[in-house]
């Protein structure tokens, strides 16, 4: 019994291998797009001084 569900389950696999090897659609790449890159600008906040915190100590 359990050769037979191993036989089995060994031919389910091989099946649903080849079934996917086949089954897959072949699309053709699109001609290669010049796009241009997307730049952020950067943010334009105040520059906060380098200062250090008081500490109480």
């Amino acid at each position: 019994m359990l050769l037979t569900i191993t036989i089995c389950l060994t031919g389910l696999v091989f099946i649903n291998l080849i079934l996917l090897k086949f089954s897959c659609s072949k699309t053709n790449n699109p001609l290669k797009q010049t796009k241009k890159p997307i730049v952020f600008k950067p943010s334009t906040t105040e520059l906060v001084p380098n200062r250090l915190a008081p500490t109480g100590s």
